[in-house]
Parts: C-alpha cells; sequence; structure tokens
C-alpha cells in the first residue's frame, strides 16, 4: 500500500466513522485541534486501521503523532 493509499483509508475512516467533514482532512490537520479527536478517539482510529495493516501497532510509537499525515507515516511500514 502507498502513502496515498494509505491517506484515502485513513480519510474514508475518519469521514464515515467520525462524521469529519471530508475539506478538514488534510496531511497537516492536527489530530486533536483540527479534527477534534480524543485519545479515545485516537485508538478507535486504529482498531478501524488494523484490517488495513500487518502486525501490531506499538502504542508508544503514537506518542509523537499529532497530525494525519503522522498517523499515515507512523503506519505505512505497517500497511498490506
Amino acid at each position: 500500500m502507498t502513502s496515498g493509499e494509505l491517506f484515502g483509508v485513513l480519510k474514508k475512516i475518519l469521514i464515515e466513522d467520525f462524521d469529519i467533514d471530508e475539506n478538514d482532512i488534510v496531511p497537516e490537520a492536527s489530530i486533536a485541534d483540527d479534527l477534534d479527536l480524543d485519545s479515545i478517539d485516537s485508538v478507535d482510529m486504529i482498531v478501524k486501521l488494523k484490517p488495513y495493516l500487518n502486525g501490531a501497532i506499538e502504542p508508544a510509537v503514537f506518542k509523537s503523532v499529532k497530525t494525519v499525515q503522522d498517523v499515515v507515516d507512523v503506519l505505512l511500514p505497517l500497511a498490506k
């Protein structure tokens, strides 16, 4: 899976499961500030992304995630 494909999957999940406006989902959007997702929402987002990933996700990696692009960058090595 490419970075663009993973971004597309993430965008679809954010739109369908979190009711986020498509225009708000850009790589530089802050997960907390711009998309208004709290830590529980972020965990739920990762659970929804699991079918698209190989291997386990290290929770510590997500402490540095701030933007949509950060999510893509962290998960890309695990993407199917």
